[in-house]
């Protein structure tokens, strides 16, 4: 029976190139349900299934297992959703072009050096070997990657203080001609990219991160001909500089990650030259606690974050975590609250949170989406406890 506007399996799975079965074996392991589904259980599908399918299918090209697939992909008609979802995999795309060509140039290296009667440097062959099974990070890359750039929306889409969360972040390091500037987990470098034009043009900005693919994500965004820029992958908690090298340190929501907050902060009083700045953001133990209540009230099993990260290091605590290392600490707080009125945007927040959530909800998709959207069709407020401390070396 054709149904206005919809494709049955037969017409999707010969439109997208694969076979019924394939369609059907999604399809059951929830990783694209039929966007119609009539009573004698014939399967309809929509231009936005094929969407989605494009994702999964170069998900799956790209070495994610169907289980992380499941993950990673949202079953949600929203066009900005998809549009940010394409962004991301433009990037990830871009990634694994940047490792094939580092694998192509050893393996060509190699081969010369065999051609030259030099042997076979066995170090460079294991180098081959790792680079070769690089797909798992990949993987991790992209879950990060999709995981920011879901919180940074929802953010950018409602927050009612219209600064923004890193003009004001940014405002608070007043930077000069001469100054040497640190950011510990750089992430994507939105910190810098938001306030480009507000930069001094005989700066030096070192940008870091514990991931090689946030640093690749930084440098797209930030021109990589800008001398002002330069990149390093290391662990905050072990910073790779001399003494007082820094005017100016930032980490941004980057120290309740870390296995040791106070080691951390040490680190940073010692790179920072006398007198500089430590500024470190931090949420507080209210931040956006709607959300919580929210998830609980659809399924009392679901824990959105495993460890209270305030708990590590919050508004609550950072004072007394700084103080050790530092001879004043000031705390700023960033005054805002969210008005949500649409249930995309705040479902792709949950689902990109790091607690048990995605066991219970991804199963009932669209029961939770009906759930959300419910609460939401009239404007849903959410409160943020958030701001920065402010530490300078004596």
């Amino acid at each position: 029976m054709k149904k206005e506007g919809y494709y049955s399996s037969g017409q999707f799975a010969a439109l997208a190139g694969v076979s019924v079965r394939t369609i059907r074996f999604y399809d059951k392991l929830g990783i694209l349900k039929p966007s119609l589904l009539t009573g004698n259980n014939a399967r309809f599908y929509t231009d936005s299934d094929l969407v989605r399918l494009q994702q999964i299918l170069l998900l799956k090209y790209l070495g994610f297992s169907l289980e992380e697939i499941r993950e990673l992909t949202v079953d949600d008609q929203d066009p900005a959703y998809l549009l940010n979802q394409l962004d991301l995999q433009q990037r990830l795309v871009e990634d694994r072009i940047e490792q094939m060509q580092v694998v192509r140039s050893a393996i060509s290296d190699t081969a010369g050096m065999i051609r030259e009667g030099e042997g076979v440097d066995w170090s460079k062959l294991l180098d081959l070997i790792h680079l070769t099974g690089m797909e798992n990070a990949l993987a991790v890359q992209y879950k990060t990657a999709s995981n920011l750039s879901a919180r940074i929306r929802l953010h950018a889409l409602y927050s009612v203080n219209k600064q923004g969360w890193f003009p004001w972040l940014y405002s608070l390091g007043a930077l000069r001609e001469g100054m040497r500037v640190l950011e510990l987990g750089c992430g994507s470098g939105s910190l810098w990219i938001e306030n480009m034009t507000k930069i001094p043009a005989k700066v030096k900005i070192t940008l870091s991160d514990i991931s090689d693919g946030m640093i690749r994500d930084a440098r797209r965004g930030i021109s990589l001909a800008d001398e002002r820029f330069e990149y390093s992958v290391f662990d905050c908690s072990s910073i790779p500089f001399p003494d007082e090298t820094f005017d100016l340190v930032y980490a941004n929501h980057v120290l309740f990650y870390v296995d040791d907050p106070s080691k951390a902060c040490r680190e940073a009083a010692r790179v920072l030259k006398k007198g500089g700045r430590f500024i470190c953001s931090t949420y507080g133990q209210d931040h956006m606690i709607q959300i919580s209540r929210l998830v609980s009230e659809f399924d009392q099993r679901i824990v959105l974050s495993a460890n209270r990260l305030y708990d590590r290091f919050g508004l609550e605590n950072g004072r007394d975590i700084l103080s050790p290392h530092f001879g004043t600490v000031q705390l700023e707080k960033y005054e805002d609250r969210l008005l949500v009125d649409s249930a995309g945007p705040l479902i792709e927040y949950i689902i990109s949170c790091h607690g048990n959530q995605n066991q219970y909800i991804l199963d009932r998709y669209k029961e939770f989406r009906a759930f959300v959207r419910s609460r939401t069709d009239k404007g849903f407020e959410i409160t943020k406890s958030a701001g920065a401390f402010i530490a300078v070396k004596d």
